[in-house]
């Protein structure tokens, strides 16, 4: 019996519900028209979060293209020159703590240096500075500014550049490989044909640049991601795939990006 008249309840306020809501929005043309204005624009949001989220996208004419581009250092081989402010405060806190230093005994202080002498002391001529790559500024060879970091720049066709050489660094456009660095790696294997000296510092880009295309030029914006890898334990590599390549400094390697030279700047430290 309570069962009938919670179901006769339920029945009742669902009529009174329906009777309601039919006087507010009557049966016409135009109360239809209404509830499909409301419908599709619950359903417009709805369909623009599966496009959010959605793993794939339409390809048109217009995409973006992605590149990754590799950064390849050679690091300082000698120490850097200590820099002539830093010089004359060191030179003056050496001093200041000679004034206040523990005095030994002069007897002491004799047989601490003969201690050992003749033995394993090991004369040597260190290596000049200088090399003869610097003195005739030839930027093919690793063997210069061995005090500053060299960056691997080359000379030939690249994306973008409308079938013109230009200098850019290793890179290749992203098609089908597992990750973007890998993508790195294969153009640099390009160059250098072989990745045995060569260390990639971290999975994620350091950097990256967007290029929109001129009026003139045919081809889709694109964006370049910059990966940073470093040279391993040798002073040679078997360059190719280029028309001409260059080692150069940060100072030099902007001198090849005027337009770029901003963001260069920031991006690379030294």
């Amino acid at each position: 019996m309570a069962e009938e008249q919670i179901v006769v309840l339920i029945l009742g306020s669902t009529e009174k519900h329906s009777a309601t809501a039919a006087r507010r929005c009557p049966r016409t043309e135009s109360g239809r028209m209404q509830s499909a204005t409301s419908f599709s624009r619950f359903v417009r949001p709805v369909q623009a979060a599966v496009r959010l989220f959605s793993t794939s996208a339409p390809k048109t004419a217009g995409d973006e293209k992605i590149v990754a581009a590799v950064l390849f250092e050679r690091l300082p081989v000698v120490i850097p020159k200590i820099d002539p402010v830093v010089y004359a405060f060191q030179e003056f806190s050496f001093r200041w703590r000679q004034q206040y230093r523990r005095e030994y005994p002069e007897a002491f202080l004799k047989k601490a240096e003969a201690r050992g002498k003749g033995d394993y002391q090991i004369d040597f001529t260190p290596a000049p500075r200088i090399t003869e790559a610097d003195k005739s500024n030839d930027k093919r060879s690793l063997e210069r500014a061995l005090d500053r970091r060299l960056y691997l720049l080359i000379y030939g066709t690249a994306y973008g550049s409308n079938g013109e050489p230009v200098w850019h660094f290793p890179e290749k456009v992203y098609e089908s490989e597992q990750t973007l660095r890998k993508c790195a790696e294969s153009a640099l294997k390009l160059v250098i044909g072989d990745l045995s000296h060569t260390y990639f510092v971290g999975n994620a880009p350091m950097g990256h640049m967007v290029m929109q295309p001129s009026e003139k030029e045919n081809d889709s914006a694109l964006k370049r991601f910059f990966f940073k890898s470093q040279v391993i334990a040798t002073n040679k590599f078997n360059i190719g795939k280029c028309e001409d390549y260059v080692w150069v400094t940060k100072d030099e390697l902007l001198e090849y990006f005027p337009e770029q030279a901003q963001y260069l700047n920031k991006m690379i430290i030294s």
